[in-house]
């Protein structure tokens, strides 16, 4: 598949449904009002990053995405159905710009970035919606409001740790198959890489990290000489650059510390950014000079350069010093890793001091409180005389004198 970097698409989103103008028809009921439902909305679109792509040449043939409408309402207040989003997948490391204001909408970093980009319209209110105490029946219904629609302008930022500098033929592409999976094409002939490429370098069990080879530079790219500036950018995540130098050019008038010079006078022009990073230099095609010539000639180079940071000989034809290279690149990487990972899994103890002062007002009273009891001198305790509780007198409660029966008197019958 054909490496692109660069695309155009066009995203518009759907339109929101009309509302619905209806009256509530029902025997026996012949007032029954306003009944028209509200509509759907109309779908949106949105971008993420999804693993598994690597390049934007899909959108070289599929330019235009269209989400579906939202429906209109009904009678009987019934809504109308929204219609679905469209989502997109995008290569990590995808930067979406409006093309119209060249505004960066969104950078899609890491895997699972989400953006949203064009906003499905609002949908009318239907007749029901109208009705108030001095107008119960209401004629009257909205249209939806239409979707947004963009034209985006896609740049794919490659994602790696590492980067490869140089002129064309200083062995970028040979380091980077000798060290890692990739297989960029390599000859024994001059040429120059087309499209940049990605490895994975494995250095041990769970250590590894991606190298980065993007087409050579030459003297003049910045006016458009070669392949330009173009693939720089590719550059601009890395954390590290290694600038190839070709220590035996086949080219007996070529000078290598004029080459990185104007390498170097190129990063400036296109980015004083990049030009800042950290960048080591490595001395390639090593196997081709006499050891004592070899020595001599690293030496002159680094002395013209007056380069005062890390300084390797290799040789990625031979692998000779590969490993050495490839175990402090790895070291550099861990070291910039390691503050972000601390932070995010390993928060460092905070003193109690410290939380107490980030604690709310209630807490911090208690945290008071606590602290004066502790430092606060035992008080002896004082015993309580006991008093003894006379039981309270019994109140007397006069009885009644009780009503004694009276005899039954006889009664005389008459006879």
């Amino acid at each position: 598949m054909k490496f692109v970097d660069e695309a155009t698409i066009k995203v518009q989103a759907g339109n929101g449904g009309g509302g619905c103008l209806s009256f509530r028809r029902e025997k026996f009921i012949p007032f029954g009002g306003p009944d028209g439902g509200e509509e759907g909305l109309g779908g949106s679109i949105y971008l993420t990053a999804a693993e598994g792509i690597n390049t934007l040449a899909d959108f070289r043939f599929m330019r235009a995405f269209r989400a579906k409408h939202g429906t209109s309402g009904g009678g009987n207040d019934r809504t109308g159905a929204s219609g679905e989003d469209m989502v997109v997948s995008m290569p990590v490391g995808t930067m979406v710009y409006d093309a119209d204001t060249d505004e960066l909408l969104g950078d899609l970093a890491r895997v699972g970035d989400r953006f949203l980009v064009a906003k499905g319209g609002k949908g009318g209110w239907g007749n029901a919606k109208f009705k108030t105490s001095t107008n119960r029946a209401p004629r009257k219904a909205m249209p939806g409001l239409p979707g947004e629609h963009r034209t985006l302008k896609l740049e794919l930022k490659l994602i790696a740790d590492v980067g490869l500098l140089g002129l064309p033929n200083a062995g970028k592409s040979t380091l980077i198959s000798a060290v890692s999976a990739a297989r960029p094409k390599v000859a024994d002939y001059p040429f120059t890489t087309l499209h940049p490429n990605l490895g994975v370098v494995s250095v041990g069990q769970q250590r590894s990290f991606v190298m980065a080879d993007i087409p050579g530079l030459i003297e003049g790219a910045a006016d458009g000489a070669g392949l330009g500036l173009r693939f720089l950018k590719h550059l601009q995540r890395t954390g590290l650059l290694l600038h190839l130098v070709d220590s035996a050019p086949l080219d007996p008038a070529a000078d290598p510390v004029k080459d990185a010079r104007s390498i170097v006078g190129e990063l400036q022009k296109f980015s004083p950014e990049l030009a800042a990073k950290e960048r080591w230099l490595v001395l390639n095609k090593m196997d081709l000079l006499p050891a004592d010539e070899a020595e001599k000639r690293c030496k002159e180079i680094v002395r013209q350069l007056r380069w005062k940071g890390p300084v390797f000989r290799i040789s990625g034809l031979a692998h000779a010093g590969t490993q050495e290279l490839c175990q402090a690149v790895m070291r550099h990487v861990e070291a910039l890793k390691l503050p972000r990972d601390a932070d995010r899994f390993d928060p460092p103890a905070v003193p109690a001091e410290e939380t107490a002062m980030k604690a709310p007002k209630v807490a911090r009273a208690k945290a008071k409180s606590k602290a004066a009891k502790k430092t606060a001198p035992k008080k002896k305790a004082v015993k309580k005389k006991s008093v003894s509780k006379k039981p309270a007198a019994k109140k007397s409660v006069k009885k009644l004198p009780s009503k004694k029966k009276q005899p039954k008197k006889a009664v005389k019958r008459k006879k």
